[in-house]
Protein backbone atom coordinates (compact mmCIF):
# COMPACT_ATOMS: atom_id res chain seq x y z
CA UNK A 1 0.00 0.00 0.00
CA UNK A 2 2.62 2.55 0.96
CA UNK A 3 4.87 2.11 -1.98
CA UNK A 4 1.77 2.25 -4.05
CA UNK A 5 1.07 5.38 -3.14
CA UNK A 6 4.36 6.68 -3.75
CA UNK A 7 3.61 5.71 -6.93
CA UNK A 8 0.09 7.83 -7.27
CA UNK A 9 1.15 10.66 -5.70
CA UNK A 10 4.41 11.11 -7.27
CA UNK A 11 2.26 12.06 -10.03
CA UNK A 12 0.81 14.99 -8.33
CA UNK A 13 4.19 16.73 -7.68
CA UNK A 14 4.36 16.99 -11.27
CA UNK A 15 0.81 18.83 -11.43
CA UNK A 16 1.63 21.76 -9.29
CA UNK A 17 5.35 22.23 -10.39
CA UNK A 18 4.95 25.24 -12.19
CA UNK A 19 2.67 26.81 -9.93
CA UNK A 20 5.11 26.37 -7.30
CA UNK A 21 8.06 27.61 -9.04
CA UNK A 22 6.38 31.67 -7.88
CA UNK A 23 5.94 31.22 -4.50
CA UNK A 24 8.22 32.68 -2.16
CA UNK A 25 12.11 33.69 -3.81
CA UNK A 26 11.29 32.50 -7.06
CA UNK A 27 8.15 34.48 -7.44
CA UNK A 28 10.63 37.89 -6.05
CA UNK A 29 13.47 36.77 -8.34
CA UNK A 30 10.70 36.46 -11.93
CA UNK A 31 9.84 39.95 -10.60
CA UNK A 32 5.69 39.17 -11.05
CA UNK A 33 2.90 42.28 -10.95
CA UNK A 34 0.47 41.80 -8.31
CA UNK A 35 -2.48 40.54 -10.63
CA UNK A 36 0.07 37.83 -12.28
CA UNK A 37 0.59 36.93 -8.82
CA UNK A 38 -3.24 36.57 -8.38
CA UNK A 39 -3.49 34.36 -11.32
CA UNK A 40 -1.30 31.82 -10.03
CA UNK A 41 -2.74 31.89 -6.92
CA UNK A 42 -5.87 30.98 -9.50
CA UNK A 43 -3.87 28.73 -11.10
CA UNK A 44 -3.35 26.42 -7.81
CA UNK A 45 -6.78 26.50 -7.04
CA UNK A 46 -7.56 25.56 -10.16
CA UNK A 47 -5.21 22.86 -10.34
CA UNK A 48 -6.17 21.46 -6.59
CA UNK A 49 -9.85 21.21 -7.50
CA UNK A 50 -9.32 19.45 -11.27
CA UNK A 51 -6.73 16.97 -9.86
CA UNK A 52 -9.14 15.84 -6.91
CA UNK A 53 -12.52 15.95 -9.00
CA UNK A 54 -10.41 13.78 -11.89
CA UNK A 55 -9.35 11.58 -8.94
CA UNK A 56 -13.29 11.32 -7.46
CA UNK A 57 -14.07 10.03 -10.99
CA UNK A 58 -10.90 7.85 -12.08
CA UNK A 59 -11.97 4.69 -9.54
CA UNK A 60 -10.90 2.48 -12.04
CA UNK A 61 -7.55 4.29 -13.14
CA UNK A 62 -4.69 3.38 -11.08
CA UNK A 63 -2.32 6.02 -12.33
CA UNK A 64 -3.43 9.03 -13.23
CA UNK A 65 -2.02 12.65 -14.66
CA UNK A 66 -3.41 16.02 -15.46
CA UNK A 67 -1.71 18.86 -16.04
CA UNK A 68 -3.65 22.10 -15.08
CA UNK A 69 -1.28 24.84 -16.91
CA UNK A 70 -2.60 22.67 -19.91
CA UNK A 71 -6.04 22.50 -19.16
CA UNK A 72 -6.24 26.67 -17.88
CA UNK A 73 -4.34 27.38 -21.19
CA UNK A 74 -6.54 26.00 -23.50
CA UNK A 75 -9.49 26.96 -21.60
CA UNK A 76 -8.12 30.44 -21.54
CA UNK A 77 -8.19 30.84 -25.01
CA UNK A 78 -11.48 29.76 -25.37
CA UNK A 79 -12.68 31.97 -22.51
CA UNK A 80 -12.11 34.95 -24.66
CA UNK A 81 -14.56 33.98 -26.68
CA UNK A 82 -17.32 33.52 -24.37
CA UNK A 83 -19.88 36.13 -23.50
CA UNK A 84 -22.56 36.34 -20.48
CA UNK A 85 -23.23 33.75 -18.28
CA UNK A 86 -21.07 30.99 -19.91
CA UNK A 87 -18.21 33.57 -19.84
CA UNK A 88 -19.17 34.47 -15.58
CA UNK A 89 -19.11 30.45 -15.29
CA UNK A 90 -15.63 29.86 -16.64
CA UNK A 91 -14.44 32.57 -14.77
CA UNK A 92 -15.40 30.91 -11.87
CA UNK A 93 -14.04 27.78 -12.33
CA UNK A 94 -10.49 28.98 -13.82
CA UNK A 95 -10.81 31.09 -10.53
CA UNK A 96 -9.99 34.07 -11.94
CA UNK A 97 -13.46 35.72 -10.91
CA UNK A 98 -12.69 39.09 -10.30
CA UNK A 99 -9.42 40.18 -13.22
CA UNK A 100 -10.70 41.83 -15.94
CA UNK A 101 -10.20 39.49 -19.92
CA UNK A 102 -6.97 42.06 -19.85
CA UNK A 103 -5.65 40.86 -16.79
CA UNK A 104 -6.69 37.44 -17.53
CA UNK A 105 -4.39 37.49 -20.86
CA UNK A 106 -1.59 39.48 -19.47
CA UNK A 107 -0.92 37.42 -16.51
CA UNK A 108 -0.94 34.35 -18.50
CA UNK A 109 1.41 35.56 -20.82
CA UNK A 110 4.34 36.67 -17.71
CA UNK A 111 3.42 33.40 -16.46
CA UNK A 112 3.91 31.68 -19.48
CA UNK A 113 7.04 33.96 -20.72
CA UNK A 114 8.74 33.79 -17.03
CA UNK A 115 8.44 29.75 -16.63
CA UNK A 116 9.50 29.37 -19.79
CA UNK A 117 13.12 31.56 -18.93
CA UNK A 118 13.69 30.42 -15.51
CA UNK A 119 16.30 27.54 -15.94
CA UNK A 120 18.81 26.88 -19.11
CA UNK A 121 19.06 23.15 -18.31
CA UNK A 122 15.50 22.55 -17.75
CA UNK A 123 13.80 22.24 -21.34
CA UNK A 124 10.07 23.45 -21.18
CA UNK A 125 8.23 24.42 -24.00
CA UNK A 126 4.72 25.63 -24.38
CA UNK A 127 2.51 26.05 -27.70
CA UNK A 128 -1.11 27.23 -28.45
CA UNK A 129 -3.13 26.48 -31.45
CA UNK A 130 -6.33 27.36 -32.97
CA UNK A 131 -7.79 24.90 -35.99
CA UNK A 132 -11.09 26.40 -37.58
CA UNK A 133 -13.13 25.08 -40.42
CA UNK A 134 -12.57 27.31 -43.35
CA UNK A 135 -16.04 28.04 -44.42
CA UNK A 136 -16.67 28.97 -40.53
CA UNK A 137 -16.34 33.16 -39.97
CA UNK A 138 -14.26 33.98 -37.05
CA UNK A 139 -14.55 37.21 -34.80
CA UNK A 140 -11.03 39.10 -35.48
CA UNK A 141 -10.62 40.19 -31.78
CA UNK A 142 -10.81 36.42 -31.13
CA UNK A 143 -8.30 35.73 -33.07
CA UNK A 144 -5.78 38.62 -33.10
CA UNK A 145 -6.18 38.40 -28.65
CA UNK A 146 -5.04 34.92 -28.93
CA UNK A 147 -2.47 35.82 -31.36
CA UNK A 148 -1.07 38.14 -29.18
CA UNK A 149 -1.42 37.05 -25.86
CA UNK A 150 -1.14 33.26 -26.22
CA UNK A 151 1.14 33.57 -29.76
CA UNK A 152 -1.85 30.79 -30.83
CA UNK A 153 -0.64 29.56 -34.49
CA UNK A 154 -4.33 30.45 -36.24
CA UNK A 155 -5.47 27.84 -39.38
CA UNK A 156 -8.12 27.18 -41.36
CA UNK A 157 -8.32 23.97 -42.82
CA UNK A 158 -11.22 21.93 -44.47
CA UNK A 159 -12.45 20.08 -42.06
CA UNK A 160 -14.01 17.64 -45.10
CA UNK A 161 -10.82 16.62 -45.84
CA UNK A 162 -9.61 13.40 -44.10
CA UNK A 163 -5.85 15.34 -43.56
CA UNK A 164 -7.57 17.92 -41.55
CA UNK A 165 -7.33 15.52 -38.41
CA UNK A 166 -3.36 14.24 -39.24
CA UNK A 167 -2.30 18.26 -39.56
CA UNK A 168 -3.78 18.40 -36.27
CA UNK A 169 -2.13 15.11 -34.79
CA UNK A 170 1.25 16.48 -36.19
CA UNK A 171 0.93 19.47 -34.68
CA UNK A 172 0.80 17.68 -31.48
CA UNK A 173 3.27 15.07 -31.96
CA UNK A 174 5.84 18.14 -32.57
CA UNK A 175 5.00 20.37 -29.81
CA UNK A 176 5.59 17.20 -27.25
CA UNK A 177 8.49 15.36 -29.52
CA UNK A 178 6.30 12.73 -30.15
CA UNK A 179 5.56 11.94 -26.81
CA UNK A 180 2.14 12.11 -27.52
CA UNK A 181 0.95 10.96 -31.15
CA UNK A 182 -2.92 11.40 -31.58
CA UNK A 183 -5.69 13.74 -29.83
CA UNK A 184 -8.27 13.53 -32.04
CA UNK A 185 -10.05 10.73 -34.12
CA UNK A 186 -12.18 12.28 -36.02
CA UNK A 187 -14.01 15.37 -36.83
CA UNK A 188 -17.97 15.53 -37.24
CA UNK A 189 -20.27 18.00 -39.50
CA UNK A 190 -20.96 20.19 -36.73
CA UNK A 191 -17.76 20.89 -35.35
CA UNK A 192 -16.21 23.96 -36.57
CA UNK A 193 -13.18 24.85 -34.33
CA UNK A 194 -10.53 23.55 -32.30
CA UNK A 195 -8.00 25.17 -29.78
CA UNK A 196 -5.19 23.23 -28.44
CA UNK A 197 -2.68 23.26 -25.89
CA UNK A 198 0.80 21.29 -25.47
CA UNK A 199 3.34 21.33 -22.74
CA UNK A 200 6.45 19.23 -23.11
CA UNK A 201 9.06 19.05 -19.84
CA UNK A 202 12.49 17.90 -19.73
CA UNK A 203 14.58 18.28 -16.78
CA UNK A 204 17.68 16.62 -15.79
CA UNK A 205 17.84 15.84 -12.08
CA UNK A 206 20.86 18.18 -10.26
CA UNK A 207 21.98 15.22 -8.96
CA UNK A 208 21.28 11.95 -10.90
CA UNK A 209 20.63 8.50 -9.49
CA UNK A 210 23.35 6.14 -10.29
CA UNK A 211 21.89 3.20 -12.50
CA UNK A 212 24.12 0.60 -10.79
CA UNK A 213 22.02 1.21 -7.74
CA UNK A 214 18.61 0.28 -9.08
CA UNK A 215 17.21 -2.68 -8.45
CA UNK A 216 14.08 -5.09 -8.72
CA UNK A 217 12.84 -4.23 -5.32
CA UNK A 218 9.14 -4.97 -4.01
CA UNK A 219 5.70 -2.77 -5.13
CA UNK A 220 2.57 -2.99 -2.65
CA UNK A 221 -0.42 -3.12 -4.25
CA UNK A 222 -3.24 -1.33 -2.68
CA UNK A 223 -4.90 -5.01 -2.75
CA UNK A 224 -2.22 -6.05 -0.45
CA UNK A 225 -0.21 -7.95 -3.39
CA UNK A 226 3.15 -7.09 -4.32
CA UNK A 227 5.17 -7.14 -7.64
CA UNK A 228 8.80 -6.84 -8.29
CA UNK A 229 9.89 -3.21 -10.03
CA UNK A 230 12.87 -1.54 -10.64
CA UNK A 231 13.36 0.77 -8.16
CA UNK A 232 15.90 3.60 -8.01
CA UNK A 233 18.02 4.24 -4.95
CA UNK A 234 20.69 7.02 -3.41
CA UNK A 235 21.41 8.27 -0.21
CA UNK A 236 21.36 12.04 -0.16
CA UNK A 237 20.81 15.41 1.50
CA UNK A 238 17.61 17.07 0.77
CA UNK A 239 14.73 19.05 1.48
CA UNK A 240 12.24 16.83 3.35
CA UNK A 241 9.03 16.99 5.46
CA UNK A 242 7.07 14.47 7.50
CA UNK A 243 3.75 14.88 9.52
CA UNK A 244 0.67 12.13 10.62
CA UNK A 245 -0.45 12.34 7.06
CA UNK A 246 2.41 11.74 4.96
CA UNK A 247 6.37 11.92 4.43
CA UNK A 248 7.86 14.03 1.46
CA UNK A 249 11.23 14.94 -0.26
CA UNK A 250 11.64 17.87 -2.92
CA UNK A 251 14.03 16.57 -5.98
CA UNK A 252 15.06 19.06 -7.72
CA UNK A 253 16.27 19.59 -11.36
CA UNK A 254 18.81 22.25 -13.38
CA UNK A 255 19.73 24.69 -11.01
CA UNK A 256 16.63 24.10 -9.04
CA UNK A 257 13.77 26.07 -10.21
CA UNK A 258 11.68 23.00 -10.88
CA UNK A 259 11.10 20.50 -8.29
CA UNK A 260 9.68 17.49 -8.45
CA UNK A 261 7.91 16.67 -4.20
CA UNK A 262 6.86 12.75 -3.75
CA UNK A 263 4.07 12.09 -1.11
CA UNK A 264 4.12 9.61 0.92
CA UNK A 265 1.05 8.59 3.40
CA UNK A 266 2.33 7.53 6.76
CA UNK A 267 1.22 4.24 7.77
CA UNK A 268 -2.34 3.64 8.34
CA UNK A 269 -2.75 6.60 6.31
CA UNK A 270 -3.78 6.44 2.52
CA UNK A 271 -3.59 8.90 -0.45
CA UNK A 272 -7.47 9.41 -0.58
CA UNK A 273 -6.59 11.81 2.90
CA UNK A 274 -3.95 13.74 1.31
CA UNK A 275 -6.29 14.27 -1.53
CA UNK A 276 -8.69 15.43 0.75
CA UNK A 277 -6.49 17.72 1.89
CA UNK A 278 -5.02 19.62 -1.15
CA UNK A 279 -5.72 23.05 -1.10
CA UNK A 280 -3.98 26.32 -1.40
CA UNK A 281 -3.62 26.76 2.40
CA UNK A 282 -2.10 23.47 3.27
CA UNK A 283 -0.18 23.30 0.18
CA UNK A 284 1.39 26.65 1.10
CA UNK A 285 1.91 24.96 4.93
CA UNK A 286 3.45 22.16 3.43
CA UNK A 287 5.77 23.86 1.29
CA UNK A 288 6.99 25.63 4.02
CA UNK A 289 7.35 22.62 6.61
CA UNK A 290 10.59 21.45 4.07
CA UNK A 291 13.82 21.75 6.10
CA UNK A 292 17.44 20.24 4.64
CA UNK A 293 17.84 16.87 5.93
CA UNK A 294 20.71 14.72 6.10
CA UNK A 295 21.18 11.21 5.15
CA UNK A 296 17.60 10.76 3.54
CA UNK A 297 17.97 7.34 1.87
CA UNK A 298 15.48 7.36 -1.35
CA UNK A 299 14.03 4.43 -2.68
CA UNK A 300 11.95 5.87 -5.81
CA UNK A 301 10.24 3.43 -8.86
CA UNK A 302 11.18 3.97 -12.45
CA UNK A 303 7.80 5.27 -13.95
CA UNK A 304 6.44 5.23 -17.37
CA UNK A 305 3.09 5.94 -18.52
CA UNK A 306 0.28 7.60 -20.71
CA UNK A 307 -3.39 9.13 -19.21
CA UNK A 308 -6.02 10.93 -20.87
CA UNK A 309 -9.44 11.71 -19.69
CA UNK A 310 -12.35 13.58 -21.18
CA UNK A 311 -13.03 16.62 -19.02
CA UNK A 312 -16.88 17.36 -19.73
CA UNK A 313 -18.38 15.85 -16.23
CA UNK A 314 -15.23 17.28 -14.03
CA UNK A 315 -15.51 20.99 -15.47
CA UNK A 316 -19.25 20.72 -15.06
CA UNK A 317 -19.09 19.61 -11.80
CA UNK A 318 -16.31 22.68 -11.04
CA UNK A 319 -19.33 25.02 -12.35
CA UNK A 320 -18.77 25.56 -16.10
CA UNK A 321 -21.46 23.17 -17.52
CA UNK A 322 -23.69 26.39 -19.23
CA UNK A 323 -20.40 25.67 -21.54
CA UNK A 324 -21.50 22.69 -22.99
CA UNK A 325 -24.89 23.19 -23.70
CA UNK A 326 -26.98 25.13 -26.06
CA UNK A 327 -27.49 27.66 -23.47
CA UNK A 328 -23.63 28.45 -24.21
CA UNK A 329 -23.06 31.82 -25.47
CA UNK A 330 -19.42 31.85 -27.67
CA UNK A 331 -20.79 35.19 -29.66
CA UNK A 332 -17.30 36.65 -29.14
CA UNK A 333 -16.29 33.55 -31.09
CA UNK A 334 -18.91 34.37 -34.00
CA UNK A 335 -20.95 36.58 -33.45
CA UNK A 336 -24.15 34.68 -34.75
CA UNK A 337 -23.85 32.51 -31.86
CA UNK A 338 -25.23 29.06 -32.19
CA UNK A 339 -21.70 27.37 -30.55
CA UNK A 340 -20.92 25.13 -27.52
CA UNK A 341 -18.05 22.95 -26.30
CA UNK A 342 -18.68 20.05 -27.53
CA UNK A 343 -15.81 18.37 -25.55
CA UNK A 344 -12.33 19.16 -23.26
CA UNK A 345 -9.92 16.22 -23.99
CA UNK A 346 -6.48 15.82 -21.93
CA UNK A 347 -4.02 13.76 -22.36
CA UNK A 348 -0.50 13.53 -20.28
CA UNK A 349 2.76 11.19 -20.55
CA UNK A 350 5.45 10.82 -17.83
CA UNK A 351 8.75 8.93 -17.54
CA UNK A 352 11.04 9.32 -14.49
CA UNK A 353 14.58 7.73 -14.72
CA UNK A 354 17.70 8.11 -13.05
CA UNK A 355 18.56 10.66 -15.31
CA UNK A 356 15.64 12.84 -14.46
CA UNK A 357 11.52 13.70 -15.98
CA UNK A 358 10.30 13.27 -19.15
CA UNK A 359 6.22 15.09 -19.34
CA UNK A 360 3.86 16.12 -21.90
CA UNK A 361 0.25 17.49 -21.62
CA UNK A 362 -1.37 17.99 -24.59
CA UNK A 363 -5.47 19.36 -23.97
CA UNK A 364 -7.92 20.26 -26.90
CA UNK A 365 -11.32 22.47 -26.63
CA UNK A 366 -13.55 21.40 -29.19
CA UNK A 367 -16.38 23.93 -30.46
CA UNK A 368 -19.40 23.15 -32.11
CA UNK A 369 -22.78 24.09 -33.51
CA UNK A 370 -25.55 23.28 -30.83
CA UNK A 371 -28.59 21.71 -31.74
CA UNK A 372 -30.51 24.60 -31.88
CA UNK A 373 -28.51 27.13 -33.52
CA UNK A 374 -26.50 25.17 -36.15
CA UNK A 375 -25.27 27.41 -38.39
CA UNK A 376 -24.67 26.92 -42.30
CA UNK A 377 -22.64 23.94 -43.45
CA UNK A 378 -20.74 22.62 -45.90
CA UNK A 379 -22.44 19.48 -47.28
CA UNK A 380 -19.81 18.09 -49.95
CA UNK A 381 -21.54 16.92 -53.63
CA UNK A 382 -18.85 16.54 -56.18
CA UNK A 383 -20.53 15.00 -59.49
CA UNK A 384 -17.23 13.11 -60.51
CA UNK A 385 -19.37 10.10 -61.80
CA UNK A 386 -22.18 8.44 -63.53
CA UNK A 387 -25.25 10.55 -63.05
CA UNK A 388 -28.96 10.95 -63.48
CA UNK A 389 -30.46 13.97 -64.49
CA UNK A 390 -34.22 15.11 -64.55
CA UNK A 391 -36.32 17.79 -66.12
CA UNK A 392 -39.63 18.77 -64.38
CA UNK A 393 -42.52 21.02 -64.31
CA UNK A 394 -42.95 22.82 -60.77
CA UNK A 395 -46.93 23.03 -60.32
CA UNK A 396 -47.88 19.97 -62.11
CA UNK A 397 -44.68 17.89 -60.81
CA UNK A 398 -44.44 16.43 -64.02
CA UNK A 399 -41.27 15.36 -65.55
CA UNK A 400 -40.15 16.76 -68.60
CA UNK A 401 -37.26 14.99 -69.42
CA UNK A 402 -35.08 12.18 -67.44
CA UNK A 403 -31.69 11.11 -68.87
CA UNK A 404 -28.41 9.65 -67.36
CA UNK A 405 -24.91 10.98 -68.31
CA UNK A 406 -21.82 8.28 -68.30
CA UNK A 407 -19.43 10.28 -70.08
CA UNK A 408 -20.18 13.96 -70.40
CA UNK A 409 -17.59 14.25 -73.25
CA UNK A 410 -19.37 12.13 -75.68
CA UNK A 411 -21.83 14.41 -77.86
Amino acid sequence: MKTKSMLFILMTAILFVACDLFQDKVEEETNLSEKSARLIKAENDFGFELFKNVFASEKKIENIMVSPLSVSLALAMTYNGANGETKTAMEKTLKVYGLTPDDINTSYLDLVEALKSLDPKVLLEIANAIYYRDDFTVENNFISINKNYYDAEVSALDFSSPQAVNTINNWVAEKTNDKIETILEEITRNQVMFLLNAIYFKGTWQKEFNIESTKRLPFYLENGNSIQTETMQRLDTLPYTSNDLFSAVKLSYGKGNFNMFVFLPEPGRNIQEIVNDMDKDNWKTWMENFQETQSVDIKLPRLKYEYEITLNDVLTEMGMGIAFTGAADFTGINKNGGLQIGFVKHKTFIEVNEEGTEAAAVTIVAIEYTSVGSGPQKVPFYVNRPFIFTITEKDTGAILFIGTVKNPQLN
